[in-house]
């Protein structure tokens, strides 16, 4: 019989179940940064997998040292990172400071009637438009001073994450057996075999894709210096650099990336005939990067990342779409990561269930 204690005693047990978890979320929501510490931690020690196996299988290096010299190389590539990206800052700035607004409206103005003549449109008098319009006042430089005091202080703040990622990657790559083992003991033991087998899995081909990842913007990197190289493009290889970082996001990473090499290329022809040298130069490398991008979106991406997690390159195109229509770029970023986790966990746990086997088939 129910009697209104049991009542009692449902509901406050469950407003007490809701009170924790809304603790929980958030107490998980105050050390957000932390997580993402963690998290950023756990992608590196993926990635350092292969070389730290290759120094201490190889090299004999003890897990501590091979730990140490590859957070040295971390630590250098971050650096070079840096250091590529400032002067770039600096470039542009330097650039922006010696703009000539004036002989920019001209420029405006000329073309503006090239297209008149061209399409016959004298008639809708564009000219003294552009010249009521005051084109010299209507543009406000001071954004791009704005922006690039963002990245530096951005850059400043840059430090302790940096530093608090690399001392989180120590331990991972250093106590990797020992965190194994502490978590075999805590594991239940009916599920312990499945649960390890999953991790191993999950670990392994997380190292490729990460591997597969870096190749495939190592790739996409020398395509779009070739590309900028060519058609003599200052800071070329910053360049390069910059836009190829942006195709960690997919499908919409390669779009950022051209739209930025076309307004850095702009940039740095600031003060050269718009018609004959910039419009030119920037619509060249703006066909070569599109060029680049159906390269790496038809090739070298369906390849390495298909192989890399043992999916079809379908499955995972789809898999990126829903995830981003779902969650937004970060949704697109860890798309494949997740859904390779959960595939494998499937495989583990329900063997034997029919949509898990078709799903699951290729690992």
């Amino acid at each position: 019989m129910i009697t209104s204690k049991i009542i009692s005693n449902g509901l406050l047990r469950a407003l007490a179940t809701i009170l924790i978890i809304g603790l929980v979320l958030y107490f998980l929501y105050v050390i957000q940064t932390v997580i993402v510490y963690l998290i950023v931690a756990l992608i590196l020690t993926l990635i350092a997998n292969p070389l730290v196996q290759f120094l201490e299988n190889k090299l004999k290096f003890s897990p501590t040292f091979a730990a140490i010299v590859t957070l040295i190389l971390f630590s250098l590539a971050v650096a070079g990172f840096i250091l590529l990206f400032v002067p770039l800052i600096i470039s542009q700035a330097n650039n922006l400071a010696l703009l000539d607004t004036d002989s920019l409206q001209t420029q405006f103005m000329t073309i503006e009637k090239s297209v008149e003549k061209y399409f016959n449109l004298e008639h809708l008098d564009f000219s003294t438009l552009a010249q009521n319009a005051d084109l010299t006042s209507k543009i406000n430089f001071g954004f791009f001073t704005n922006f690039i005091n963002a990245v530096l202080n951005f850059l400043a703040n840059f430090g302790m994450g940096v530093a608090s990622v690399f001392f989180i990657t120590f331990f991972f790559v250093k106590d990797q057996l020992l965190f194994k083992e502490n978590a075999r003991r805590l594991l239940p033991d009916n599920n312990e075999d499945k649960i390890i087998n999953s991790v191993s899995k999950i670990n392994y081909l997380l190292t490729r894709y990460f591997v597969g990842l870096l190749m495939q913007l190592t790739v996409v990197f020398i395509l779009y210096l070739i590309v900028l190289l060519i058609f003599g493009s200052q800071n070329a290889f910053i360049i390069a650099f910059l836009c190829a970082l942006l195709n960690i996001i997919p499908y919409i990473g390669p779009i950022i990336g051209t739209v930025l090499a076309a307004l850095l290329t702009m940039l740095s022809l600031i003060g050269q005939d718009f018609q004959s040298e910039i419009l030119p130069t920037t619509i060249y490398i703006v066909i070569g990067f599109f060029l680049v991008q159906a390269i790496d979106n038809n090739i070298s991406q369906p390849i390495i990342s298909s192989k890399s997690v043992n999916s079809h390159p379908l499955e995972i195109f789809l898999v990126i779409l829903i995830s981003g229509i779902s969650f937004g770029i970060v949704g697109m970023i860890v798309a494949i990561p997740v859904f390779t986790m959960i595939k494998v966990i499937l495989k583990e746990f329900f063997p034997n269930n029919k949509i898990v086997m078709v799903l699951t088939e290729r690992i």
